[in-house]
């Protein structure tokens, strides 16, 4: 499904998050109680005495569908059609920096900042040399999106209007994404979800089982994710059961490669080589890529592909967003319209 000449291609609901990415080793993770490779929710006092702990760090707007939209946005560049992205964050100096990050990476975002409550959330992401990623997450502000955030006009116009699982835990969230599926529905639109991680999906298994098979047209899920959705042992059951629960499922598997299934195909897309660095938002890549090919009509192989190549390009350095314009290295590799 094709942008309007005047609509976006894809906008993005999820937590406003400044990310905070630095390098430690195992025996800094240890010393400071952090589980490694996990994401950890933490309250405001635990967010200052790691963030004083931390090493020299990058600051940047973040949260997974903020990061997909950045990729997406490098990968359409100036030919679009144009991403947004709707989230929360407080009217303070980190709710000021995220905002003009995103609108710099070319990704429209007007939601209004609070005025009152929480401050603007952070993710303190501690990356080890073996790669992994230890998030560390003060939610703050973008937990209160609720469904007056929803700009119906913006959703109205975009192609697909993509769901960010992390957000999926407060009640009003959930029904920002109800109201979202809505009108992107009676508007002629797709509708895709992130189940995000394996946490969120356990916690919230019914609602989300609900939520693909009466809304969602594509779903992305990891491979641990989507184990954790259908309560099997195996990939082939998983795979068999999205199957009968939404039209298209975009199953990443690591090194593995991905596998997307849509409308009785099932297409297998190897993983681009690549030296890994930094896991930190290899599947908001992988998203933002497929998207970049379907509302452009590319199909799903070459969507795929296009997925495959974010993720290694994300993964390839520290840091959640692309490190070098996305749609130069597409028509490098893929010959993809830039």
């Amino acid at each position: 499904m094709g942008a309007s000449a005047t609509g976006y291609g894809v906008v993005g609901i999820g937590n406003a998050i400044v990310d905070v990415v630095a390098r430690a080793d195992d025996a800094f993770l240890a010393a400071h109680g952090i589980a490694k490779g996990a994401m950890t929710l933490i309250d405001p006092e635990r967010a200052e005495t790691l963030y004083a702990a931390m090493g020299p760090a990058i600051e940047i707007s973040g949260g997974s569908a903020a990061n997909t939209l950045a990729a997406y946005a490098s990968l359409v560049g100036s030919a679009g059609p144009k991403g947004a992205f709707i989230g929360k964050v407080r009217d303070d100096q980190l709710g000021a920096v995220f905002a003009h990050d995103i609108r710099a990476a070319g990704v429209a975002f007007a939601t209004p900042p609070a005025t009152e409550g929480p401050a603007t959330a952070r993710c303190l992401i501690l990356v080890t040399p073996d790669a992994q990623r230890s998030m560390n997450t003060y939610l703050g502000a973008c937990v209160n999106l609720d469904a007056g955030d929803i700009d119906e006009a913006v959703v109205a116009a975009a192609a697909v209007t993509y769901l960010e699982g992390y957000l999926f835990d407060p009640p009003a969230a959930q029904a920002a994404f109800r109201k979202a599926a809505r009108v992107a529905h009676a508007a002629g639109r797709e509708v895709a979800l992130t189940l995000s991680d394996p946490f969120c999906v356990a916690r919230h298994r019914d609602a989300f089982r609900a939520l693909v098979r009466e809304e969602v047209d594509i779903l992305f899920a990891n491979e641990a994710e989507i184990l954790s959705l259908y309560e099997v042992d195996r990939f082939a059951d998983a795979l068999a059961a999205v199957r009968a629960e939404t039209r298209i499922a975009c199953l990443t598997r690591s090194e593995k490669g991905s596998v997307i299934v849509a409308d009785g195909a099932v297409v297998e897309i190897a993983a681009e080589p690549t030296v890994v660095v930094d896991t930190t938002g290899a599947g908001d890549a992988y998203a933002a890529g497929f998207l970049a090919g379907h509302v452009r009509g590319l199909g799903l192989a070459r969507s795929g592909r296009l997925g495959a190549l974010a993720a290694a390009e994300a993964i390839s350095h520290v840091g959640a967003r692309p490190q070098r314009p996305l749609a130069a290295l597409a028509a490098e590799r893929l010959g993809a319209p830039a």
